[in-house]
């Protein structure tokens, strides 16, 4: 049983009933639905679309699954800001959520800070 507090005074709470008017056809669905999507695709942020566009970086839909599964071995690992090295360019992106920030080629490469992780991708 759970309390609220109101005014100084500790009132149980009523359960709250709910009633479900869909059938289970839909809730089958719905679900098979979500186990199909699986993990979401790699997105690519507008300023990194811009970085990519003024340093001639284009991605194939091939090295996409790559990115892509790179991603989810960082997730399984806990990363959550990574540097991911693939052919000759280097990108940030947010593993949580699945998103290149940013894009710049390998040479570019000095300093970075506020990751957790980096993997080359072969």
């Amino acid at each position: 049983m759970s309390f609220r507090i109101q005014n100084g005074q500790i009132i149980p709470s009523q359960p709250s009933v709910r009633k479900h008017e869909s059938s289970g056809a839909d809730f089958e669905k719905a679900f098979l639905e979500a186990i199909s999507k699986g993990k979401a695709d790699v997105k690519v942020s507008a300023h990194a679309g811009r970085r990519m566009e003024e340093r001639q970086i284009s991605l194939s839909g091939e090295d996409m699954e790559k990115i892509n599964k790179a991603m989810d071995a960082l997730e399984e690992k806990g990363a959550k800001e990574s540097l991911l090295l693939y052919k000759d360019s280097a990108f940030i992106a947010s593993i949580s959520n699945r998103t290149i920030i940013t894009a710049m080629k390998s040479g570019e490469v000095g300093t970075v800070t506020n990751i957790d992780s980096a993997v080359s991708i072969k």
